[in-house]
């Protein structure tokens, strides 16, 4: 009868890519399918989506220099990779889905990790995602408008279909999904190399007048060099979107952090080459006056095969919408789950094992950003909210210094990582108080209503019973309409 038992048990076992026995289980929940390299490619496919093409223009507005510029884009790749440092040992201590939010409410507690939440899901992945993928659009129409600007309609509409379809592919198959995130991210880095490449001939060719003066011009103020920052950041956006899933992520203590530094000590040195090339090419009065730069870059150099850096754009841009709608929806699965956001979006289908609600949710959310093409102002308006929160995150790390020193840690970081960290955020944040207040004012602002929110949606627990009849009478029909149900603990 044992060895019975014993045998039904080992064939329920597999050992999975990495050589970590999973058991197999029954459960409607969303399970560990994410290997090392389709970490890597969700960290590098959400960082490399639009900033690259669109950011090298922001960066030198606001910096006046060649020069300049290219340290921006150096200091921003290093701030990210310090960020990142960190969040390995908060990923690695708090193995739980949801990332800044996770640790925020671990640390502070639930009205905090609220207002977090609150600002990524009104805000921060909307947002991100619509500026992602308008700059999709514009890329992918351009070939149909070629010696005109192209409708803001034809553009909205694209950016429309490209949320759509890649909504549809990640409530459908969490496999699917990788698969697609995987091979957008080798094309936008075949892209990247090929830009790389051309701008490594230029050099050899003695095409390096951009940079016999590179610091001339240079615009020293801190309002500009801040607002420098973040164009750069936003370009380096999505350091941190494993984190978001790492409840779905094989063997988290080893692949987490190996895809953090694998990522972005790769996307920093892509992007900084990347930079260079642009300038062996393109002058800085050019850059400003375009906003397709990549395809500038191509079209004086690729001859008849120009309209490929736009397809390749196009592919770029494609799968960055994609790595944030997948990490998105789990922030708002895990967000349902504790009672911040409606119990409906913690559900599970039962037959494809996937947030549906939530990442229904998270696309419907993208396309009311899609009413504004002005992607400079949205990644103003995005930046100085996100980072301030990512900062209060890495606060949570020396918090449970403090407070937890016998917390289990397998990834330690020198307290020196996180308290740099916390300077250079500070003068992120404060700086453009003065500089932009409306901007900056507003995003306060919005943070300031989700207290209300909060005390009516979480706090407020003796709720009328019609209100309650009609959440319930919601969640009923939102599980048959889905065959959707609440996730279940791991048997």
């Amino acid at each position: 009868m044992e060895k019975k038992k014993m045998e039904k048990e080992r064939k329920e076992a597999e050992e999975d890519d990495e050589g970590v026995v999973i058991v197999d289980d029954e459960t409607v929940r969303l399970k560990p399918k994410i290997t090392l390299l389709s970490g890597v490619t969700v960290i590098v496919g959400s960082i490399i989506g639009s900033g690259i093409f669109l950011s090298p223009k922001g960066v030198l507005r606001e910096t006046g220099s060649v020069g300049l510029a290219l340290l921006i884009w150096l200091l921003c790749g290093v701030y990210s990779t310090i960020g990142a440092y960190c969040y390995t040992e908060l990923g690695t201590a708090i193995v739980r889905s949801g990332a800044d939010y996770a640790y925020i409410f671990e640390a502070f507690g639930p009205l905090l990790a609220f207002l977090r939440l609150w600002i990524e899901s009104m805000i921060v992945r909307p947002c991100s995602t619509a500026v992602i993928a308008l700059t999709f659009a514009n890329y992918a129409v351009e070939p149909i408008f070629p010696s005109c600007e192209p409708p803001a309609i034809a553009i909205r509409m694209m950016a429309a279909l490209c949320i759509v379809i890649l909504t549809v592919v990640n409530a459908w198959d969490v496999v699917l999904s990788m698969r697609v995130q995987d091979v957008f991210t080798y094309a936008k880095l075949l892209a990247l190399v090929l830009i790389i490449g051309a701008g490594i001939v230029q050099l050899a060719r003695g095409e390096s007048e951009n940079f016999l003066d590179p610091f001339a011009g240079s615009k020293l103020d801190p309002g500009s060099i801040a607002i420098a920052f973040y164009q750069g950041l936003f370009a380096y956006n999505g350091w941190n979107y494993l984190n978001y899933v790492v409840e779905e992520l094989k063997n988290p203590y080893r692949n987490l952090p190996l895809a953090s530094w694998i990522s972005c000590v790769l996307v920093t040195v892509v992007y900084f080459m990347a930079n260079v090339a642009y300038f062996t090419t393109v002058s800085p009065k050019e850059m400003l006056e375009s906003s397709a730069v990549a395809c500038v870059f191509a079209k004086r150099l690729f001859g008849v095969m120009a309209w490929t850096m736009p397809a390749f754009v196009a592919l770029s841009t494609f799968g960055g919408v994609n790595g944030v709608l997948f990490t998105s929806s789990r922030l708002f699965f895990v967000g349902a789950r504790e009672g911040h956001m409606p119990k409906v979006l913690s559900f599970v289908q039962i037959h494809r094992l996937t947030p549906v609600p939530s990442v229904i949710f998270m696309g419907l959310t993208s396309l009311v950003y899609l009413s504004s093409t002005d992607m400079y102002q949205l990644i103003n308006y995005v930046s100085f909210v996100n980072w301030l929160a990512i900062a209060l995150s890495v606060v949570a790390l020396l918090y449970f210094r403090w407070k937890r020193p016998d917390m289990k840690r397998p990834i330690k970081v020198n307290l020196i990582w996180p308290i740099s960290y916390l300077v250079a955020s500070v003068f992120l944040v404060i700086i453009p108080l003065y500089t932009n207040p409306v901007e900056t004012g507003l995003g306060c602002l919005i943070i300031a209503t989700g207290i209300p929110v909060y005390v009516i949606c979480v706090k407020w627990k003796s709720k009328p019973a019609y209100v309650n009849k009609i959440i319930d009478d919601f969640n009923i029909f939102a599980q048959k309409l889905l065959l959707v149900v609440p996730s279940e603990k791991s048997s």
